[in-house]
Parts: C-alpha cells; sequence; structure tokens
C-alpha cells in the first residue's frame, strides 16, 4: 500500500449485519426465557437519567439513575465497555468485535455487531465514533447518533499501515488521526483527510497510547517521553519533565487546552498503582505533573474530568480527590470506600471512576457496589444494593 493513501470503504448495514450474523453464537432472551436460558433477567425501571453498565465475570449488568440492576445479560469471558457517543448505546468487545448493548427502556443486549479482529479502542468525538482493531489495525466510523437499536449505521473503514494496538480518532473537519505502529511497536500518528490522503504524520511518540481533544479541536496523543500534539495540519512535540515519561491514558474536554493523564517517570515500575498526574496545556505548550497525596495511588480506571474541567482521581486511600487544571493545586478531598490496593493484573477487578455531569459514579469490587456522588457538593447521594457480581468495568450512557 502506498504510504500516502490509505485503503477506505463504505458498507451499509445490511453488509455489517450479515458478517455479525455468521459470527454471533447466541443472543439476550426475553425475561420469560431468562429461568430457562439462565441468559438475561430483565427489570422495569424508569427511561430518565444516567444508565450505568457494568462487567462482572459472566456478564452485564444495566443499571438505573438510583443505582438500581435493571438488566442482567450474561456473557463469557473478560470483556470492555465503551458508550457509543449517541447517550443510549454502548460497545460491548466481544471475539467478534464490538456488540451493542442497548440501555434504552428495556436493556438489551443486542444482536448487532461492529465487526473487528481483537476489537480495542472506541473512540468518541463530535458526531463520531472510531473503532479500532488490534487484530488487523482497521478503523471502522460511523455517525453515532444513526445507531439504532439492532440496526447498524453505514461504516467507513480505513486500513492501518500494519495491525498494532492502536486508536484513532475523528476530529469535526472530518481529519481522522490513527495510531502508527506494528505488533512490536508503537511509533507515533497519522492524519488522513475525507479521501484517505495522508496529510501529516510524525514517528515522535514512542509507545504512542492515549487520546482525546482539547478546545479548539486540539488532538493530544500521550507517549513515553511527552506528549504529541496536532492542530491546523501539524504534529508538534510537547517534551515531558523528566527523560522518561509515560502517559498512556488522557482525559479532555472541548472547553477546556489542558489534557489530564496518568504519568509515570521510572520505566522499572512495577504494578499498576501510578502516584503522578500529567497536566499537558496544547495552548501554552507545556507539560506539568502534579503529585497525588503521600501514599496514595491510582490506576487507569480511575482518572476523570469534572464539571468544572477539574481533574478527578479515585485514589487508593478510596477518596476522589480533585485538582484544578491549570495550576495543579488540590481542590477537594470526598471519602467514598474503603482504602484499596492495586491489582495483580490490569484486567483484575478494582475501583473505578466514570463522572457523567456533576456524578461521580465510583465502583466498590471490594463490597460488590457502586455508588454515585455529586462533585457540585461532595456528598455520596446514593450507593447501590450488593450486586450480583464482582463489578469491573463501567460505562455511562
Amino acid at each position: 500500500m502506498n504510504d500516502m493513501t490509505s485503503l477506505r470503504t463504505t458498507l451499509a448495514p445490511a453488509a455489517l449485519l450479515g458478517a455479525a450474523a455468521l459470527v454471533l453464537t447466541g443472543c439476550s432472551t426475553s425475561p420469560a426465557d431468562a429461568e430457562a436460558e439462565g441468559g438475561r433477567t430483565a427489570t422495569a425501571a424508569s427511561t430518565d437519567g444516567d444508565r450505568i453498565v457494568l462487567t462482572y465475570d459472566g456478564g452485564l449488568l444495566t443499571l438505573d439513575q438510583d443505582l438500581r440492576v435493571v438488566a442482567d445479560d450474561g456473557i463469557d469471558g473478560f470483556t470492555r465497555v465503551n458508550p457509543a457517543g449517541d447517550g443510549r448505546h454502548v460497545l460491548v468487545t466481544v471475539p467478534e468485535g464490538f456488540r451493542v448493548l442497548d440501555t434504552a427502556a428495556d436493556p438489551a443486549l443486542t444482536d448487532a455487531v461492529f465487526p473487528a479482529d481483537t476489537g480495542g479502542h472506541a473512540v468518541v468525538h463530535g458526531e463520531k465514533t472510531a473503532l479500532f482493531a488490534d487484530g488487523s489495525g482497521d478503523v471502522t466510523v460511523f455517525d453515532h447518533d444513526d445507531l439504532d437499536g439492532d440496526t447498524l449505521p453505514d461504516v467507513e473503514t480505513t486500513e492501518s499501515e500494519a495491525a498494532h494496538h492502536g486508536v484513532a480518532i475523528v476530529l469535526e473537519d472530518g481529519t481522522l488521526l490513527s495510531t502508527i505502529g506494528t505488533e512490536e511497536s508503537r511509533s507515533g500518528v497519522r492524519a488522513l483527510d475525507d479521501d484517505g490522503q495522508e496529510i501529516a504524520r510524525s514517528e515522535e511518540c514512542p509507545s504512542v497510547h492515549g487520546e482525546g481533544a482539547v478546545e479548539d479541536e486540539v488532538a493530544v496523543f500521550g507517549c513515553t517521553d511527552g506528549a504529541l500534539v496536532y492542530q491546523d495540519g501539524a504534529f508538534t512535540k510537547i517534551d515531558a519533565p523528566t527523560e522518561y515519561g509515560r502517559t498512556g491514558n488522557l482525559f479532555t474536554t472541548e472547553d477546556s487546552s489542558v489534557a489530564v493523564g496518568d504519568y509515570n517517570d521510572d520505566p522499572d515500575s512495577e504494578g499498576y498503582l501510578l502516584d503522578q498526574v500529567a497536566l499537558i496545556d496544547a495552548a501554552a505548550g507545556e507539560y506539568r505533573v502534579t503529585d497525588m497525596p503521600e501514599g496514595v495511588g491510582f490506576t487507569f480506571r480511575d482518572i476523570a474530568r469534572g464539571p468544572a474541567d477539574e481533574a478527578v482521581i479515585l485514589g487508593s486511600d478510596g477518596a476522589l480527590h480533585t485538582f484544578d487544571v491549570a495550576t495543579g493545586e488540590p481542590i477537594d478531598t470526598v471519602d467514598v470506600i474503603d482504602a484499596w490496593e492495586g491489582p495483580a493484573e490490569w484486567q483484575d477487578a478494582h475501583p473505578a471512576l466514570k463522572v457523567a455531569g456533576d456524578i461521580a459514579y465510583v465502583t466498590d469490587p471490594a463490597e460488590r457496589k457502586i455508588h454515585a456522588v455529586d462533585l457540585t457538593t461532595g456528598k455520596v447521594v446514593a450507593s447501590s444494593d450488593e450486586l450480583p457480581g464482582v463489578p469491573n468495568e463501567i460505562a455511562v450512557a
């Protein structure tokens, strides 16, 4: 394949559904069939407010805004969940790709699947959602508002130069930013226009991982030595404050020029707990690091942005810690759950954080619960009953 172009194809929903039908081995049962087949249970619920989706070993739980379980879908193995972008659907990684979970009035794991060889990251920005298939390098893009239950929208597929654990994001002007890499290493990001023509690239981002778009449609990617920034058709590099300074996950908002991420300055570190937070100001070209309180760590699942664009970190002390992203100064601390230890493997269940509007949702695997915290008041406003399984991954629609 020519280095300056990428193959893009467009598929209609019928083609995708045909592929999904070939690979799916089962589907959700109705509540009436759940006892007989052991596949699914559902409970009537309010249609207002957030829907929270939790994974556990053997299934998916859908909760309403009152943290009440309204659906329990059986599913095998470890899986990941990501919002589809339309405020209603959640994408569930399965061996066949990204399966669609409808969280509406009667939540259901649908038969619709976006095919992907080893589905990885799902990134929502603007009106587009980009799915990356690590096993092939294919990027599948769709308008998420066109997603409707079992009916998949038209998609556009772009090939990477090689398969790798990657990520892609579509800017509002149609520019597709996609990582560069192989099965052995990752080196940077390339930009493609609407016709799939490469318009810019940078291979100055070793082990690229983590992405987001900050204020003014500026994209930021994490590297092991800083951050790669794409703006106005060109890439620039912001160096980390240390020679080795890895940021692997970024959290952004459209009203702030600062990307918040995890930070690791020790290439020989062990375990998954980190104790430094990266604050990358793309507008100022500055890369700052702020410390968590002494003895307090967090993992990649424990970072979010609050209603005032503040950084929100769920610490291993069981508290939510908020920071001003402009100064790095702490704002507040809210106790939520008991102290916890880092996982032995990243897939292991450990406390996780998601923020929707003013509410922070905090999972509590030790107690098999989830809690809702109002970030404007610092109060825990709701807690679930004991859940049917130990919560692991979380997504909010």
